[in-house]
């Protein structure tokens, strides 16, 4: 007998990691579990793997199971570069703010970050970084990362993909996309996966699973192979080589398959689109005082700030986190900018972040709780 250690009617608006996996997930991984297969990935859910992700992303791509987007983005990054390349990424992006280094240090990869004012780059921006080839004292710039949805909230279009991969291309460097929340950008953008991905130019791909539903897993997605060498090998010497790999397989099978991924990823949009819309009639009736919006609303984040007072009453009830990306900061654990720093803890900025499992009732309760706060502050 397992004896329940929480609330199952606590609810919260930190972070999509906070939800349970979806119950398509969990019977996928139940089907799975019966008698034995093959061990390290070759068992008959990953060979079926390949096959669904090639029906999204094309055929002649190569699908690596790992279990976390941190090993994937190591791994995937490592598998791009020589020893002394270098990644031009956002100083928002999740390899630079929230992956303790892992990169650096574990992956012995060179990151070169740019200030964007939405988590964006844009070709301007990446020249910020992108120069000094044939200099022996500077690490070399031979990839660029970019996020899917970005570390803000915001979306990168078709256009601005495909703009980034063909300037990247054009000077020697290859493209990688952390796509933790990737599921979140064709639903906002309404294309197919590989819109954005495939035929965007992007070489390799952190496929997220965790934020939509799974239990755990993620997958590195080979688009170009001649983009990317050794992950064989570089997946177990990364640790991420799973021995009962089928039920990571299982589960990917199981959100890419009747759309799963689309219906979980389109409803926590929408339930981000409705928190912001109810809390935008707030403000604009007055019943809101102090409350503002800092980024764009594209996928299941809402970016926001309002007093510091305010917000501590609202976690009496529901936790969420502060933000503060100029300090080099993200998801922060506590309200006094463990992170961050004085200015961004002054600035009250937060992220409140819906789920695939997020209900109308939520956001009506959280809602309520905030416009409360605020009039109380």
């Amino acid at each position: 007998m397992t004896l329940r250690l929480h609330d199952p009617d606590s609810r919260a608006f930190a972070s999509d990691n906070y939800a349970g996996a979806h119950q398509e997930i969990i019977d996928a991984i139940v089907v799975a579990n019966s008698g034995h297969q093959i061990s390290y990935g070759e068992d008959a859910y990953t060979e079926r793997l390949h096959e669904i992700f090639a029906q999204h992303f094309g055929e002649g791509v190569e699908v690596y199971p790992v279990f976390n987007g941190t090993g994937a983005n190591v791994t995937a990054l490592q598998s791009m570069l020589p020893r002394w390349g270098a990644v031009v990424a956002s100083s928002t992006a999740h390899i630079n703010t929230d992956e303790n280094g892992a990169p650096e240090r574990v992956g012995g990869l060179k990151l070169l970050t740019v200030e964007t004012p939405d988590g964006k780059l844009t070709p301007d921006l990446i020249d910020k970084q992108a120069w000094g080839w044939g200099d022996e004292h500077r690490a070399q710039p031979l990839a660029v990362s970019i996020t899917q949805t970005t570390e803000l909230g915001t979306c990168y279009t078709v256009d601005e993909v495909r703009a980034i991969a063909e300037h990247a291309h054009s000077l020697g460097m290859r493209v990688h996309m952390d796509g933790a929340r990737v599921a979140n950008a064709a639903a906002h953008l309404g294309v197919p996966l590989r819109a954005f991905t495939t035929d965007a130019g992007v070489d390799v791909l952190s496929f997220g699973g965790t934020k939509n539903g799974l239990l755990f897993g993620e997958a590195v997605v080979v688009l170009n192979p001649d983009a990317s060498e050794g992950m064989t090998y570089l997946r177990k010497l990364d640790m991420q080589l799973a021995s009962k790999m089928r039920f990571i397989s299982a589960q990917l099978i199981a959100l890419l398959t009747d759309e799963l991924w689309l219906r979980s990823a389109r409803h926590s949009n929408a339930m981000a689109t409705r928190l912001r819309t109810e809390l935008e009639d707030a403000v604009a009736s007055g019943r809101a005082p102090g409350l503002d919006f800092t980024q764009a609303t594209e996928s299941n984040g809402v970016f926001a700030t309002l007093p510091k007072d305010a917000a501590e009453r609202v976690r009496q009830q529901y936790r969420f986190y502060d933000w503060a990306p100029t300090a080099g900061g993200s998801e922060q654990r506590d309200s006094d900018a463990s992170r961050g720093g004085r200015e961004d803890a002054a600035r009250g900025e937060v992220r409140w972040m819906c789920s695939w499992d997020t209900t109308e009732d939520d956001i009506d309760g959280f809602v309520a709780a905030i416009v409360e706060a605020l009039a109380r502050a």
